[in-house]
């Protein structure tokens, strides 16, 4: 197994007032040739939004990006005609293909939202762009591991055009849980959302990142209450069809 270990306290800051963001790669202003990405996730940000504010209408391309709101209640327009609110609980996914531009707001005036935006390098271009969103309220477990996020259309969560794999996890105090790699050459980078667990012997704390990959499996033990996000993601980055 290999690994690379970045803690919480290393990433890339922005504070623009109206938003405060953490980055985990190189990201606008923040750049490190070390931190560019983990194979295909090429941005893992961790935004705060004050009340009321966001950001206006830009453009993507080529680009599979998934946000997954950790309180408060953000607002997405789109140029596909969606108007939808995400909010924690949720997990939302745009594929943005030829082109595509959108906005996300916090649609409170009294309470920050906070949200992971991430980014993922397609295995397509130019496609047709897409939208999906998602309540996981339903399908989340206790203690273990759970699909948030995969290539099949038919499977459960969202879906990318990617061989990637999302997990959620909620774990109380000394619980543990095993991951097993969805596919050959395929790495997982673990962030923790909550709390501190171990992972194979590595130590993490809230916020931190692990990476791992020439591996088939590992194990996660939680040594306080805490949520962990697994991304699976190919190590290389693949010749794109389409």
């Amino acid at each position: 197994m290999k690994s690379v270990l970045h803690k919480a306290a290393t990433r890339g800051h922005a504070d623009h007032g109206w938003l405060n963001s953490h980055h985990t790669f190189s990201f606008a202003g923040y750049h490190d040739p070390e931190r560019m990405h983990f194979g295909v996730l090429r941005v893992l940000n961790d935004d705060q939004v004050a009340p009321g504010r966001g950001f206006g209408t830009h453009p993507h391309d080529n680009m599979e990006i998934i946000s997954i709101p950790l309180g408060g209640d953000l607002e997405h327009k789109d140029s596909m005609g969606n108007t939808t609110t995400i909010k924690e609980g949720d997990v939302q996914v745009m594929s943005a293909g030829t082109g595509i531009q959108h906005s996300e707001y916090n649609k409170n005036t009294d309470q920050e939202v906070k949200f992971l935006q991430i980014w993922v390098f397609p295995n397509k271009r130019n496609v047709e762009p897409r939208y999906d969103q998602i309540s996981i309220r339903d399908i989340e477990k206790k203690n273990a591991f759970y699909q948030v996020l995969s290539p099949n259309p038919d499977d459960e969560g969202v879906w990318v055009h990617q061989d990637a794999w999302f997990h959620l996890g909620k774990f109380e105090s000394g619980a543990s849980d095993s991951y097993r790699i969805k596919k050959e050459g395929n790495g997982v980078y673990a962030f923790i959302l909550d709390g501190d667990v171990e992972i194979d012997g590595q130590k993490l704390g809230k916020r931190d990142g692990f990476g791992v990959w020439e591996a088939d499996s590992f194990d996660l033990k939680s040594l306080t209450n805490s949520r962990v996000l697994l991304m699976e993601v190919p190590m290389a980055l693949p010749r794109i069809n389409g």
